[in-house]
């Protein structure tokens, strides 16, 4: 009979109970040991977290600076209005997802419900404007142009409009005075994104998630100052919402103001006049091809030849800032970003690029002396130049014989710069070029500047082109497969250039050079590169950063940043040959292409200076070009398939500098109707309560164009006097 312990329990099960109670010890002391880490070690450490878990924070949206033009002109400020917000975290927590909130909203409102239900929805790359590309956190506004009478019904009936807000704001305005609407310097704002917040969480200007930011133009150069720093009230609340005390405050800090170059009255001269010249030049029939020329999108650009300084800059098809303001519509978005409007959004005299026909003449002038051709050497002005089988004519195939680069340059000689291209392509080898060829005539573009950005201190600026033999092999490469997919040796004329380019499309050819010369073929260039380097030649050689802003002003008027004018570089020619060029452009005005346009100008008093341009395009009609400049300023006109160079341009840009000078037709002066007879240099006063003592705008009237002189009617009717 087998003897049974007293206990009942056997060794094995006594160990096992023995381990359960080691374990059961350890969880204890485990967690008495994380209970003591929490509640004493750290306890208030997580006392201070657990109370912010029911801090609520209060956003005050700060007011955004306002830009201002030279005479303290406001061209963007702020004007308080009814707004109408949802939010739509709390409408996504209905059941229905707020849509019966939305409908009674809209009804309010006067919109239909789905207005409304688009304002709130979300933008991705599949959904249509409108839609919201901010914050979903924040509140999304649906109208900025609420009346008292719908914003009081929102808020008396609460209980019908959770997650509606209707608050005063002050909101975003672009002023537009006189009509100068100003709106590709001035661009725009719309809400700040979630990626964005993330990206700058770090740097020295966080944003918000109420912050609007500035998308192009100068409202996107100058952001940060404009844009000031949001206030913050933070405030403890119990679990049933209810405030216990104000835990911290940090006022709101309105943004700086921006002060511009940019005098208003003057640019409403110039948006006038780029406009009305677009219109007469549809009324005018191209002579090649029998049609009315399209005259189709343009830009001037007004600059302080001393300072690179801008005083107006005009693009047509232009568009209304305010569009933006509050969320822009469908209908007003598809009408800005599509191809039937001529895409309104770009800025023309920094983005538009093309072929800048005989402007560029002073560029090779420059590039044929660097290359050992004297200024004062006699050239052959023929009707036209042969390249082997090709031939190459003079504008409307007239001669003038031996003349210099200077009265080539008065003219408009084609057929002299032609040559002197041909003839630098074959010093440095022709087909065959040297291992380190001169190429004058490419280098001296780089050197004025062209082929690269200017520096102007608006965004997305592009630097154009210079067809070199880098460029060549560069284009060759990325083109090669498909000029030979498509090319034929007997096909039809786009198909046997594809075929010749897909063999030999990276050698720089004598006809790349003839035409390069004359400023055709591959270049391109941008209105504001070709005001840089006039400016250049009428201030004596300096290359200026053109520039839009004059000075941040804080918003009491204390604290002045001016922003000086900045060079970034030299014309690489001397001083003899800067006076050349001056003297040949100011014969343009006189005796040359543009002396038809330049009637009755007091050229004792106001020298002016000028080049006509007239660029032929493939596939379009020609491009309008017209560079001046007095010892003042410098302005550059360009119409896209406008015609001609003085011929479209010419009469516009006589009428500014006409208003800008006081000037009537008859040349005489009156300075009480000059606008700007000279630069702007002082500062706008700007008081401690920020008030501004600026100018009105007076609405421009144009001066009534007289009939010319049958002798100026002759001149301006004889071959070869426009280009």
């Amino acid at each position: 009979m087998t003897n049974i312990p007293e206990t009942g329990r056997t060794p094995r099960v006594q160990i096992r109970l023995i381990i359960l109670q080691i374990l059961v010890l350890s969880l204890l002391l485990t967690l008495g040991g994380r209970l003591w880490y929490l509640q004493v070690r750290n306890g208030d450490e997580y006392a201070d977290e657990a109370n912010g878990n029911h801090v609520q924070r209060v956003v005050q949206p700060a007011v955004r600076g306002s830009i201002l033009d030279a005479r303290g002109v406001p061209l963007a400020d702020n004007e308080t209005r009814l707004v109408v917000s949802a939010s739509r975290t709390e409408l996504m927590k209905m059941k229905d997802d707020g849509e019966a909130v939305l409908t009674r909203l809209a009804e309010v409102l006067g919109m239909t419900p789905k207005d409304v239900a688009d304002k709130v929805r979300l933008c991705n790359a599949e959904t249509p404007q409108p839609c919201w590309n901010g914050s979903p956190y924040q509140p999304i506004p649906i109208t900025d142009e609420a009346t008292p009478k719908q914003a009081l019904q929102i808020r008396e009936r609460a209980e019908d409009f959770p997650g509606i807000t209707a608050e005063p704001t002050a909101v975003r305005r672009y002023t537009a005075p006189g009509s100068a609407r100003t709106s590709q310097v001035l661009g725009y704002l719309s809400p700040v994104t979630d990626e964005e917040i993330q990206a700058a969480k770090d740097t020295d200007s966080p944003y918000l998630r109420s912050d609007q930011v500035g998308r192009s133009g100068l409202e996107r150069t100058y952001d940060k100052q404009l844009r000031g720093k949001a206030g913050v009230t933070a405030y403890e609340v119990d679990k049933l919402g209810r405030v216990m005390r104000q835990t911290q405050a940090e006022p709101a800090q309105p943004g700086a103001n921006v002060v511009t170059s940019i005098d208003a009255q003057v640019q409403r001269v110039a948006e006038y006049e780029l406009n009305e010249a677009m219109k007469a030049a549809r009324l005018e029939t191209d002579k090649i091809t029998g049609q009315k020329y399209k005259a189709d999108s343009g830009a001037v650009v007004v600059m302080e030849s001393r300072t690179g300084r801008i005083v107006s800059m005009a693009s047509q098809p232009d568009y209304d800032p305010n569009a933006w303001v509050g969320g822009i519509s469908g209908k007003d978005y598809a009408k800005m970003t599509s191809k039937k409007s001529n895409f309104p959004l770009l800025n023309r005299a920094i983005q538009g690029q093309a072929a800048p026909g005989s402007i560029f003449k002073v560029v090779s002038a420059s590039a044929a002396v660097r290359a050992g051709h004297p200024f004062n050497d006699r050239y052959n002005c023929s009707s036209s130049y042969s390249l082997g089988n090709r031939s190459f004519a003079n504008f409307e195939s007239k001669g003038y014989g031996p003349i210099s680069l200077g009265r080539a340059l008065e003219v408009s000689c084609n057929t002299v710069f032609y040559a002197l291209g041909h003839q630098e392509w074959q010093r440095d080898g022709g087909n065959k070029p040297k291992k380190n060829p001169g190429d004058w005539f490419y280098k001296t573009a780089r050197d004025f500047g062209l082929g690269a950005e200017t520096g102007i201190d608006l965004p997305n600026e592009v630097s154009g082109r210079i067809p070199d033999r880098k460029w060549k092999q560069e284009y060759w490469e990325a083109n090669k497969d498909a000029w030979c997919k498509q090319g034929k040796k007997d096909g039809d004329y786009p198909e046997r250039i594809a075929y010749e380019n897909c063999l030999e499309g990276n050698r720089l050819k004598a006809g790349d050079s003839v035409n390069y010369a004359i400023g055709q073929g591959d270049i391109l260039v941008t209105p504001i590169q070709m005001a840089t380097i006039y400016s250049a030649i009428s201030n004596g050689g300096t290359l200026y950063d053109p520039s839009v802003g004059k000075a941040t002003i804080s918003p009491d008027g204390k604290r002045v940043e001016e922003i000086k004018p900045k060079a970034h570089g030299k014309l690489p020619i001397n001083d003899k040959l800067v006076g050349q060029l001056d003297g040949a452009l100011r014969s343009v005005t006189q005796s040359g292409t543009a002396a038809w346009r330049f009637g009755g100008w007091p050229h004792d008093k106001i020298p002016i200076r000028a080049k006509t341009g007239t660029a032929q395009v493939y596939g379009k009609q020609t491009t309008s070009w017209l560079a001046t400049y007095t010892d003042d300023y410098t302005i550059i006109m360009t119409i896209s398939q406008g015609g001609t160079g003085s011929g479209a341009s010419g009469p516009a840009v006589r009428n500014i500098y006409d208003a800008m000078y006081g000037l009537d037709k008859s040349g005489k002066q009156n300075l009480k109707k000059a606008l700007l007879p000279k630069p702007q240099k002082d500062l706008p006063k700007i008081g401690t309560d920020g008030a501004i003592d600026a100018p009105k705008v007076k609405p421009y009237v144009p001066l009534q164009e007289e009939p010319p002189a049958q002798e100026e009617l002759a001149a301006a009717l004889t071959p070869g006097r426009r280009d």
